[in-house]
């Protein structure tokens, strides 16, 4: 049941008659979740619906949200599940670098405004969610499909509403709902990328793998958790023995070295490579759902839907050093099979129009196993040297993501009045569209790395060309390296909120407040052991394939000892050693939580002003500390007990943070215009583990990166002014200006380390400053006649500056003053769109282009690397041959562009996407 309250109803009088009279089924912002919106529907205009609809099918998908956009009080945009289809991206991360402002870094992280991944926040349905990503608290959106999505909100301006953890702006990922009536969708896809050889390397893995959950195959042994707990976390030859001896004072060196070729033979060591057909993509999606009447005043409503994707990719990518690109360089071929599923359920219940209560449970799980052989040539062994260095990487990374929601909107109307007298009578003061909402979300993510193994071998290569000749392991002790990841990420976040509307001859007011309630904690471990060789008795067991150097025949292979004075004792042909590596500052406990109340003032007076005041007290709180899951002693527990150390992993804070929206309404060049200033104040607080002074790992970059306990937030000041012409063809055109000055920038700094070791900390800069203008268009080429009838043009570009001043605390930069890392001069996206009079028939051309950004800062003199434009054209086709079928075709990167990252002219990383074609059929019941 839809509500339309008054509020909309007197905002939508300056809408054009034509645009109004198209089925619009928006959805608006309340504090505590998602409600729907009123479906707005003329009297008497069938025909001009029918026409409509025969076309622009993209253009009135597209105004679905118009009157969200234009009801807000502050700068906001909106993708519907309409356009997302037809620009033909397959993920939210995809999707979002459309909306103007916004770019795509690391195909999962969206900058806004040139802010960096920490300066957004992500929600689902207004409700907090738990992060996937290793080290980052941020939600990489990459992890959900598109196809689970209504709508996509970006709310760039800030109201009190929100979280006050606020920088380039909030992304609101909003969940399809209960449809009005029966419903049933499958689709299903094929596609290949143009990359894909026939061929790729991969390895044995589990019997599940197809599922996207590893079986128990790579996963660490019971037997290697137990041992090594028993010898206090050190199962290296020399701890073993120590303990040996003091159970048996006979036992001797060889006994220690069976007891660690024992732990050696319980890693799964099936890692030799093998040649595997690449399958084309394919994916499968269905859903169903319903509403029902139960009697006069019920309804209840259910939806389920699921969908599974499978894909190769094969990717090279080039790499050199800036200072001797010739000689420095590399190879790097990945090839990576991924595996995306998703569930939903929603299930809803009505009772008169004035109450409803919703749940959603949301599944995701996103696996990838990837297969990587590096190939490089750095300072130590230049390339002219014929000697050179090869990598190996197998690595099963599975990340699930479990959601349950449920929200309530409850409205004190004329149907409640009448049936519950005491209601009228205790509330009856109250206007009726007075509602109370509220919502209850609770989420966990998990990672899961059952095995990343690496080996490190060296190459004999052709002094001209590189080519490997040979190749063996190489003989170190660590010349394997297994690591086991596991990461929890759970949150709870609920929060109420009521509305109260007072409407007089000449003014509307909405007098609302809140609270809100997040709490989040986070557990991650990271194992790590090696395996390698001491010494062989013949040089050719380092080669051959992995599985083969590290078979049990090698590492147990054993002789009589002619040397001992036991009898028929034995020594080991090769002196092969299992040990536990890496810091013990890997793992981490961490959690947050913070509570929040708010209120705001909305006035509108004679449809033509609007004030929406309002402010938001936050108490938070954060806590990080360093967990060793093999500590087993007071001189090396698993966590600490010093106070001091523990007093530097704790950062509480409590602030008020203000907001301001000021609104004109008119019809100045258009059917509606709005002219829209916002101010506010927010800030940007530290990420989990950056609080304390502890260096650990990076287990995506291999950088060693330390925290500071020195670290505070950022504050944000955000100025915003947006102009919005509303025409009655239903064109639209905006202009925006914004400006952001950040006060103590969080940000990563290059700080002295090894030859070989890149290590970062994180400081407080000294200031920032982002400012830039956005114009948007939506515009029907109906006015050129003839076949331009039937094309229409939608487009946005950004032109912005920003400037970083690194400040005292920053490690000698090559540039103490600069711009922001990931931001770009200029972010351009276009459309021009067809739909074909008899309705049968959609197409979409569709470019994307950014600037040159910053992609890392030099340090000491060394030149700062930037990320080179890339250029994007996608192509989709739509083709509706009955009501209930559809056929889609899609290309994307048609230009065949690259990824390309420069520093002082040289070429550092390059690497190519590749084309995509992929063809789907859905039918609709």
């Amino acid at each position: 049941m839809k509500r339309f309250d008054n509020k909309t109803n007197k905002l939508v009088l300056g809408i054009p008659a034509l645009i109004a009279s198209w089925p619009m089924v928006a959805m608006t912002q309340e504090s505590g979740g998602v409600v729907p919106a009123p479906v707005l529907v003329a009297e008497d205009t069938e025909e001009v619906i029918e026409e409509v609809i025969a076309t622009g099918r993209f253009v009135d998908s597209s105004q679905q949200l118009v009157n969200e956009r234009m009801n807000d009080a502050f700068a906001a945009d909106l993708l519907g599940e309409d356009t997302i289809s037809r620009l033909g991206d397959s993920t939210v991360a995809a999707a979002l670098r459309r909306v103007p402002g916004l770019t795509l870094v690391q195909d999962k992280f969206v900058y806004i405004r040139g802010l960096g991944e920490r300066y957004s926040q992500s929600t689902l349905n207004l409700a907090q969610i738990p992060s996937p990503d290793l080290t980052r608290n941020v939600i990489p959106l990459n992890v959900f499909p598109t196809s689970i999505v209504e709508s996509l909100r970006v709310q760039k301006a800030w109201s009190a509403d929100l979280p006050a953890n606020f920088g380039g702006g909030a992304v609101d990922i909003r969940t399809k709902g209960i449809p009005d009536g029966f419903e049933f969708n499958f689709e299903v896809g094929l596609g290949q990328n143009s990359e894909n050889p026939s061929k790729v390397n991969s390895y044995n893995g589990g019997g599940d793998d197809s599922l996207g959950t590893d079986d128990g195959t790579r996963a660490l042994s019971p037997f290697i958790k137990g041992t090594v707990a028993q010898y206090q976390g050190n199962p290296s030859v020399n701890s073993i023995l120590n303990f040996l001896e003091r159970q048996d004072p006979g036992a001797t060196l060889y006994d220690a070295q069976l007891e660690n070729r024992q732990l050696a033979l319980a890693l799964n060591r099936d890692i030799g490579l093998k040649r595997e057909s690449t399958n084309p993509d394919y994916s499968f999606r269905a859903s169903v759902g319903n509403r029902f009447e139960l009697g006069d005043d019920w309804e209840a409503g259910f939806s389920v839907g699921g969908s599974y994707d499978t894909e190769w990719r094969y990717t090279r990518t080039n790499t050199a050093s800036f200072g001797r690109p010739e000689e420095e360089n590399g190879v790097r071929e990945l090839a990576t099979e991924s595996v995306n599923i998703a569930g939903s359920l929603n299930l809803g219940l009505s009772f008169t129009a004035d109450h409803e209560i919703a749940t959603t449970s949301l599944f995701l799980r996103n696996t990838d196993d990837e297969t990587e052989i590096f190939d490089f040539f750095n300072e130590n062994r230049p390339k002219s040297g014929g000697r050179g260095f090869r990598d190996y990487r197998l690595q099963f990374e599975e990340r699930e993501m479990l959601v349950h929601q449920v929200q309530g909107t409850h409205y004190i109307g004329a149907d409640t009045r009448d049936r519950f007298s005491i209601v009228d009578s205790l509330l009856g003061w109250l206007p009726e569209e007075t509602h109370f909402d509220w919502f209850y979300s609770t989420s966990d993510a998990e990672t899961g790395i059952p095995n990343q193994v690496k080996v490190a071998s060296e190459t004999f290569t052709d002094r001209d060309t590189g080519a490997v000749l040979s190749e063996n392991v190489r003989l170190l002790s660590s010349a394997a390296d297994y690591r086991f990841t596991d990461l929890d990420d759970q949150v709870d976040n609920y929060g109420y909120s009521l509305l109260v509307p007072i409407e007089t001859s000449s003014s509307y007011w909405e007098l609302s407040g809140g609270y809100n309630h997040a709490e989040k904690a986070r557990t991650y471990q990271q194992s790590q052991f090696s395996l390698g060789y001491l010494d062989v008795d013949d040089p050719s067991v380092l080669e051959g394939s992995l599985d083969e150097v590290f078979s049990d025949a090698n590492i147990m292979a054993s002789v009589p000892d002619p040397g001992s004075p036991i009898p028929g004792a034995e020594t080991f042909v090769n002196n092969a050693v299992f040990d536990r590596q890496g810091a013990n500052t890997n793992s981490y406990l961490a959690g947050t939580m913070t509570d929040a109340v708010w209120g705001k003032v909305d006035w509108t007076f004679r449809d033509t002003w609007r004030i929406a005041a309002g402010v938001r007290w936050e108490d938070y709180r954060q806590v990080a500390v360093d967990w060793n899951p093999w500590g087993f002693s007071e001189d090396n527990p698993q966590v600490t007990t010093d106070p001091d150390v523990l007093e530097q992993g704790a950062f509480a804070e409590d602030q008020i943070y203000p907001s301001v929206g000021i609104t004109y309404m008119g019809d100045l060049w258009a059917d509606t215009f709005q002219l829209r200033l916002n101010y506010s104040e927010t800030a940007i607080r530290p990420d989990l583990r950056e609080i304390t002074d502890s260096g650990y790992i990076d287990p995506i970059t291999d950088e060693l990166v330390r925290g500071n306990p020195g670290v505070v937030p950022s504050d944000v000041e955000n100025l915003d002014l947006r102009a919005e012409w509303f025409f009655g063809n239903g064109d639209t055109f905006t202009i925006t200006l914004f400006k952001k000055e950040i006060t103590n920038p969080i940000e990563f700094f290059e700080i002295p380390a090894s030859d070989t070791t890149i290590a970062r900390e994180i400081i407080n800069a000294e200031s920032a400053e982002v400012e830039g203008v956005e114009f948007e268009v939506l515009k029907e080429l109906s006015f050129l006649g003839g076949f331009f009838d039937t094309l229409f043009v939608q487009g946005n570009l950004t032109l912005q500056d920003s400037e970083l001043v690194a400040g005292p605390d920053a490690n000698v930069p090559t540039n103490p003053v600069r711009e922001l890392t990931g931001a770009s001069d200029y972010v351009l996206n276009m459309m021009v769109g067809y739909d074909s009079p008899n309705a049968k028939h959609t197409a979409s051309l569709i470019y994307n282009v950014f600037g040159e950004r910053l992609y890392v800062a030099g340090r000491n003199g060394s030149p700062d690397g930037f990320e080179q434009p890339f250029e994007s054209l996608d192509f989709t086709y739509f083709w509706y041959p009955t009501d209930r079928i559809t056929v889609k075709l899609k290309g994307q990167n048609l230009l065949g562009d690259s990824v390309r990252i420069e520093r002082n002219g040289a070429t550092t990383f390059e690497r190519d996407p590749g084309t995509l074609y992929a063809i789907s059929f859905s039918w609709t019941l």
